[in-house]
């Protein structure tokens, strides 16, 4: 079989997977506003960010980190909407692919296990051009760096020498998070720049 015929077999698999994920209902029972995975990915990414869970704007959109924490991480990034939602380039796979709801503090839930149990690494499977994964909050790092994590995620962004090249870990974009963001001038200082040298190393 020759290589454009791999090629054409890799992609179909990763569609099918993708149809199969965003079909899911593993967990339909404990999601108040019904699922709807969101999720992008295709065979090329290089770049890989791993987030938390949609949010209701997300949940109605269906576009993956299309709210005030988005704009904040493309700016982090440095690259325009165009660019980030290039799936050729850019893939996107949340910790859970459905919003979880609300908690008892008004803040969204974790998200749900099941995604990334059932389906991360299926997923994984197909994207092995991925040259870097963004650990974006605690439960992302959790998950990718196991006991490879320092004890708060203050200190694993921070250490975030010790995960490179592979994985680079950082906070959550949420407005919820500028306080940190203000407490830690060092992530501006010492992370956003190499952060934006990768993607344009990656993006182009």
């Amino acid at each position: 079989m020759n290589e454009i015929a791999n090629r054409q077999l890799t992609d179909g698999a990763l569609k099918t997977l993708l149809r199969e994920i965003r079909q899911c209902r593993l967990c339909a029972a404990e999601l108040p506003l019904g699922p709807r995975p969101v999720v992008r990915a295709a065979r090329t990414a290089r770049l890989l960010i791993v987030g938390q869970a949609p949010g209701t704007r997300v949940h109605e959109t269906g576009i993956p980190w299309n709210d005030p924490s988005g704009d904040r991480l493309r700016a982090w990034l440095d690259i325009g909407r165009d660019s980030f939602y290039d799936d050729t380039r850019v893939a996107i796979v949340p910790m859970g692919f459905c919003y979880p709801g609300v908690d008892r503090n008004g803040g969204d839930k974790p998200p749900r296990p099941e995604c990334a149990r059932h389906w991360h690494p299926r997923l994984a499977a197909h994207l092995a051009e991925v040259e870097l994964t963004l650990l974006v909050g605690g439960y992302a790092q959790k998950y990718y760096l196991g006991s490879r994590r320092q004890r708060s995620l203050t200190e694993t962004v921070r250490h975030w020498r010790d995960y490179a090249p592979r994985f680079l870990p950082l906070p959550h974009p949420s407005w919820r998070n500028t306080a940190w963001l203000k407490k830690n001038p060092w992530f501006d200082d010492d992370v956003l720049p190499v952060l934006r040298d990768r993607a344009r190393a990656l993006l182009g």
